[in-house]
């Protein structure tokens, strides 16, 4: 037995009366239509993703629903006081699997009297269980043992800049202090927060339109997993990499050679050059600096936690920059459904987010350049395949209902069909 299709009931609502006449001719039409049809054509099945959308579903007519308004606003003023009691104690939740689990309490709570608990489960749970699968891969390069390439990125940077300096050295000279200054706050801030943003994002489409979160979802799943062949497939080391060895160590493009752990780059600054900075104080090297704004608020853990997860992750995993893509697919998803305001902050943020790659010298923009067209690739992938083959089917089965709908009428309207089935007098 199949479930409802979205958008109708399967139940009567409460206080209506069944109508004899009518039910008895709509029941007698479907069981002519059916036995004229059984010899000749297999009964038809809607997909299983359709029969399971439909069960998620709440009940279509909204008088038939109870008011929970109460109730939801209460479940998301416990969840609120949840994560700042969690964010207090455990600070905020850089991993993914933990992010996404208090994300989806949220938004269960958010859906109290809206929409049913399954619909959670169906849509996250097979989203983070991708992701996931991609934790579990991307550190594939290593087994596949492709070589790094340490100027590839220094060569095209310099290329750019029309002389022997790349965009990371010359904003480490010009802007680099020995102490961090208040604004580096604003770069840690905003290089962290593609640990959370593209996430809550995601959770924000998810109340509001699920059929755009499922496009989103999906252009999400395609950006990582492309961008993990990227970098599996042509490993790159970083700017803050390259300042820490020299030619003669990485002439065999090693993965990770022991250069690259140096807590610090020699004064000569490795593959990158020294430094003529315009503060004398700081370090004549270029340096990994994402996590010092941190430091300036005095929050030594949250230091400490991404130098610990920069430590496990892929250290030459950086053509492209997953960073850049993801931020960029967000501005360039959401470009077409937020007005003037919300284009500035998207594309704002995707800009912001390069600028701060770069000055911390977690990028170059070589890297960022790719992860840009990675994601205008796939918001256009997207867009042809929606334009297509999505929405013609969607257009074909609201065609197929809207005939349904009307055959059940015109049945329902059918003299001889009340012949039959009213009753002799």
């Amino acid at each position: 037995m199949g479930f409802p299709r979205p958008g109708k009931s399967s139940e009567r609502g409460e206080g209506q009366e069944p109508d004899d006449t009518t039910s008895a001719e709509v029941t007698l039409s479907k069981s002519d239509r059916s036995s004229a049809g059984s010899d000749v054509d297999p009964p038809e099945m809607a997909p299983v993703f359709d029969d399971l959308a439909a069960a998620a579903e709440m009940e279509a007519h909204p008088e038939n629903r109870r008011d929970l308004t109460m109730v939801r606003r209460i479940a998301v003023t416990a969840w609120f006081l949840v994560m700042a009691v969690h964010i207090y104690l455990e600070g905020l939740a850089w991993d993914r699997t933990r992010l996404i689990i208090l994300l989806c309490l949220g938004l269960a709570a958010a859906s109290i009297g809206r929409r049913k608990f399954i619909t959670i489960i169906l849509d996250w749970a097979p989203f983070a269980l991708i992701l996931i699968l991609y934790d579990w891969t991307r550190n594939i390069a290593q087994i596949v043992g492709m070589p790094t390439h340490w100027h590839l990125a220094i060569d095209f940077d310099k290329w750019l800049m029309g002389g022997d300096i790349t965009p990371t050295a010359w904003l480490q000279e010009q802007l680099k202090q020995a102490n961090p200054p208040w604004w580096e706050v604003i770069v840690s801030i905003v290089y962290m927060s593609y640990f959370i943003v593209p996430y809550a994002v995601a959770a924000w489409l998810w109340l509001k339109d699920r059929t755009a979160w499922r496009r989103y979802a999906a252009c999400f799943v395609a950006t990582t997993f492309l961008a993990l062949v990227g970098y599996t497939l042509v490993p790159g080391a970083p700017p803050w990499a390259a300042a820490r060895c020299t030619a003669v160590e990485v002439q065999d493009y090693p993965r990770d050679p022991i250069c690259m752990y140096s807590t610090e780059a020699d004064d000569q600054g490795g593959l990158l050059g020294p430094l003529d900075n315009a503060y004398p104080d700081a370090e004549p090297y270029v340096e990994r600096i994402s996590a010092r704004g941190w430091n300036y608020l005095n929050i030594s853990m949250a230091s400490q936690l991404v130098t610990l997860g920069q430590g496990k992750s892929n250290l030459v995993a950086a053509i492209p920059s997953l960073h850049a893509g993801l931020t960029m697919l967000l501005a360039l998803f959401m470009w077409p459904r937020v007005k003037a305001l919300g284009k500035t902050l998207f594309m704002g943020y995707a800009l912001a987010m390069a600028f701060a790659l770069i000055y911390t010298a977690e990028h170059y923009i070589f890297d960022i350049l790719l992860g840009w067209g990675l994601a205008a690739g796939v918001i256009a992938a997207y867009r042809i395949i929606d334009r297509k083959y999505l929405i013609p089917r969607q257009k074909r089965l609201a065609a197929e209902a809207e005939a349904e709908a009307a055959e059940v009428e015109s049945d329902s309207e059918d003299p001889d069909a009340e012949k039959v089935s009213t009753p002799a007098s």
